[in-house]
C-alpha cells in the first residue's frame, strides 16, 4: 500500500514538473510581449514579432537550444525536490550546481557527474531563462559564487584539446573520398574549412549568394585568385580569404567549384543533402554534424592515430580539429592566422595553435644554462 502511495506521489510530482517545464517552453518563445496595461494594435503586434526576431538573432540557434534545455533541467528538478525555481533563489542554484558536480544516490540511475564548463554552461542558461521572465540571477551571490569557487577547486581539470588536423592529414583524409557527388561535396566541405579555419556552423551556414536565405550565416564570391567568404560572427561580420592552392587535388577553391558545378548549386545552401541515388544534390542545408561525422569517417578510413583504438581516434578528433589544424600548419605571421579564426585576441589564436611555437624560443638556453 504504501509502495503504491509512493508510486502515485512520483507520478503527481512528474505530472507537475511536466506541466511546469510545457509552461516554461511556452514562455521561451515570448522573448518580446507588451505589457498588460499597453493597448495593443495591428502595427504593435507587428512590431512585437520584429522585436522578438531580433531578439532571438542575438544569440546563435544551437545556443538559445542549449539554454532552453538547460532551464527545463533545473525547473525539472525544483520540482522533483518540491522547490520553485521563480523567482531565482541563490541558494537552491548553489545547491543545483552542487548536486550537478556530485549527484546524490547510488545505482544505474545515479546520472553522471558535469564538468566545471558543463556546470558553468548551466549557470549561463539559468541566467538567460531569468532574463527571458523579466528576472535578474545573481551568480556573484556568495550562495552561488563560493560553490562555484570550490566546485573549480576541486574538480577543475586541464581542458581537453582536440587533436589538430594537420596538412599532411587533410591530404590523406580527402584522398579518402570517391569521386560521386557526395565525394565532391564532402572533399569541399574538408578543405573550404581546413583552410578558411571555419567552425562546422559556419560551414554550413553558408550561402551561395548574399541574402539567398533567411538562415544565412554568410556568402561566397569566387574570384581569380581564390574565394572570399563574408561571414557572420560573434563579433560581426568578418571576410575570410582562401587563395587557390598548388595542386587541384587538394585546392579548396577548385573543389568547392567542382562541387557547385556538378551539384548545380546556383542558389541557396551551398552544402546541401544528396538523393539516395547521389544524381541530384538536394535542397536543404546540411546540419553541422554531418561535418563532425564526415571528419571521424575520414580520420578512421585515413588511418591517422593508428597506434590508438578506433573508439578513441575518434574522440581526438572534432569539428575543431580543421581550425586547431590551420593554426598550426600555417607559417605566417601570427595576426593573419588571428583574422583568418576570427579571433578577439592573440591569446585565443595561441590556445588552437599545436606543438607550432612549442621549444622554438629557449629561456633556458636564453638564461645562460
Amino acid at each position: 500500500m504504501q509502495e503504491n502511495n509512493e508510486k502515485s506521489t512520483a507520478a503527481a510530482s512528474d505530472t507537475i514538473a511536466d506541466a511546469h517545464l510545457d509552461q516554461s517552453a511556452q514562455e521561451t518563445g515570448d522573448i518580446i510581449a507588451l505589457p498588460a496595461h499597453i493597448a495593443g494594435s495591428g502595427t504593435l503586434d507587428r512590431l512585437v514579432d520584429t522585436a522578438r526576431d531580433y531578439a532571438r538573432a542575438a544569440a546563435s540557434e544551437n545556443t538559445l537550444k542549449a539554454y532552453a534545455k538547460d532551464w527545463a533541467h533545473f525547473a525539472r528538478w525544483c520540482r522533483m525536490r518540491g522547490a520553485d525555481p521563480l523567482p531565482p533563489a541563490p541558494e537552491l542554484v548553489g545547491l543545483y550546481i552542487a548536486d550537478l558536480a556530485a549527484p546524490q544516490g547510488d545505482g544505474p540511475t545515479k546520472p553522471p557527474a558535469l564538468s566545471v564548463a558543463s556546470i558553468e554552461r548551466r549557470l549561463s542558461g539559468l541566467g538567460w531563462g531569468y532574463t527571458q521572465r523579466g528576472l535578474q540571477l545573481d551568480r556573484k551571490d556568495r550562495h552561488i559564487a563560493s560553490v562555484l569557487a570550490g566546485i573549480r577547486r576541486k574538480h577543475a581539470r586541464p581542458p581537453v584539446q582536440k587533436e589538430a588536423i594537420l596538412a599532411d592529414d587533410i591530404r590523406a583524409m580527402v584522398a579518402t573520398l570517391p569521386h560521386d557527388l557526395r565525394g565532391l561535396r564532402d572533399r569541399a566541405i574538408l578543405l573550404i574549412g581546413f583552410t578558411g579555419g571555419l567552425r562546422r556552423s559556419e560551414i554550413v551556414s553558408l550561402d551561395r549568394h548574399k541574402d539567398d536565405t533567411m538562415d544565412s550565416g554568410g556568402w561566397i564570391d569566387i574570384l581569380e585568385g581564390g574565394a572570399l567568404i563574408t561571414l557572420r560572427g560573434k563579433t560581426g561580420w568578418r571576410e575570410v580569404e582562401i587563395g587557390r592552392g598548388s595542386s587541384e587535388q587538394t585546392c579548396p577553391v577548385h573543389a568547392l567549384e567542382q562541387w557547385l558545378h556538378y551539384g548545380r548549386i546556383s542558389f541557396g545552401p551551398i552544402f546541401t543533402g544528396v538523393t539516395r541515388d547521389g544524381k541530384r544534390a538536394r535542397e536543404t542545408r546540411l546540419n553541422d554534424k554531418h561535418v563532425a561525422r564526415l571528419i571521424k569517417a575520414c580520420v578512421l578510413d585515413a588511418g591517422l592515430r593508428p597506434d590508438l583504438p578506433d573508439l578513441e581516434r575518434i574522440k581526438l578528433y572534432s569539428g575543431h580539429s580543421l581550425r586547431a589544424g590551420l593554426a598550426s600548419s600555417a607559417e605566417v605571421d601570427e595576426r593573419y592566422v588571428q583574422k583568418q579564426l576570427g579571433h578577439a585576441s592573440a591569446e585565443m589564436t595561441r590556445r588552437y595553435q599545436r606543438r607550432r611555437d612549442r621549444f622554438r624560443v629557449n629561456l633556458t638556453k636564453a638564461a645562460g644554462l
